[in-house]
């Protein structure tokens, strides 16, 4: 059974190692990797990575549409054999994990506790940044241990999540967070399960971007997802800019609504040994290893360059400051989505 995994990456050959790891040992057996405007060598890590068989490397230098890096990413994809021929796709960002929980805590596992399935929507638990303000040079799976709770209120990007979907012609394009172009005809027979293996309602099918908040979506499987790292390497991420609104800077607003640090899990551990082994055999490549080292030596020259500037400084400076993030109250939580629900319904009408 085939996995194709679509990544979009800038700025970040520092990562790809752990993250090519830790998905071949889960059981993706194929990559598609766009990268765009890089200067800190990850063009020249996944050239190295696609000549040596590992995945495909597409340079998307745009121009692009007025969806964005990503989006534009997206819509080349769909017109790839690679993808055409795939049996399973998953668009992932590199600072989200793939994390399952039962049998071997593979893909297979999850197809067998699943086996009607042909989408499962991977909600994310969102990862803060555990204390940590320097940048280092060691697995951030390793590091970063603590997180939302299972359960949260509020906010709802919290419940986002990325779609693993059977690519068998119900979707004829892939998204970023869930597949696009829908045969109608064959909606009916399409099968959306969520985390825990609950059936979903056919919203989900067309548009749903979101779990449920206010529940636990992990049982089966989750995304563990990574969005700030250490203090240090969000500000690398403002420079960078985003993927999807390349507009926006990244701010504290970003930032409060991610850094949840009140719980730990450490599950995603069960494939450690696995995804050692494999890192152990990417680092035997004296080229991969060196473009390694090279992108963590531009990651602290670049920090030390944006500190020089007013703007980032004083970012920097209002992490330093800002507390973790608290998870509201479910009462609280459930004012601010009445009032949200109900300016939703001001714009439909």
């Amino acid at each position: 059974m085939g996995h194709l995994a679509i990544l979009c990456v800038r700025n970040e050959a520092a990562f790809l190692l752990e993250w090519l790891a830790h998905h071949r040992a889960i059981g993706f057996d194929d990559f598609l990797v766009f990268s765009n405007d890089c200067t800190d060598g990850t063009d020249l890590m996944l050239d190295r990575l696609a000549q040596m068989g590992l995945l495909t490397h597409v340079r998307n230098s745009g121009p692009y549409d007025k969806g964005g890096i990503q989006f534009t990413a997206m819509k080349a994809a769909a017109n790839m054999a690679q993808v055409k021929q795939a049996e399973w796709i998953l668009p992932l960002d590199v600072d989200e994990f793939v994390n399952i929980h039962t049998g071997d805590h593979t893909l297979a596992a999850l197809h067998a506790a699943l086996p009607d399935a042909s989408a499962i929507t991977l909600t994310w638990r969102l990862f803060g940044t555990s204390g940590q303000s320097r940048y280092q040079d060691i697995p951030i799976l390793d590091t970063f241990t603590k997180c939302a709770p299972v359960v949260l209120h509020w906010p709802w990007r919290a419940a986002m999540f990325k779609t693993l979907y059977r690519n068998d012609g119900t979707y004829k394009k892939p998204g970023v967070h869930r597949p696009r172009a829908p045969d109608k005809t064959r909606l009916q027979e399409a099968r959306w399960r969520d985390g825990s293996g609950r059936a979903l309602p056919d919203p989900f099918k067309t548009k749903r971007i979101f779990s449920n908040y206010g529940q636990d979506n992990y049982a089966l499987a989750q995304l563990n997802h990574y969005p700030l790292g250490a203090l240090e390497s969000y500000v690398l991420k403002a420079d960078r800019g985003r993927a999807v609104h390349a507009d926006d800077m990244l701010g504290l607003d970003y930032f409060v609504d991610r850094n949840f640090n009140t719980d730990t899990d450490t599950t995603i551990q069960s494939l450690a040994p696995q995804r050692a082994a494999e890192r152990a055999a990417l680092e035997e490549d004296a080229t991969l290893t060196s473009l390694h080292s090279q992108a963590v030596q531009w990651r602290k020259t670049r920090f030390s360059e944006l500190l020089k500037q007013d703007a980032f400084r004083a970012l920097f400076g209002r992490l330093l400051m800002t507390p973790p993030t608290q998870p509201l109250p479910q009462k609280t939580a459930q004012f601010l989505s009445r009032h949200a629900r109900a300016a939703l319904h001001r714009k439909i009408e």
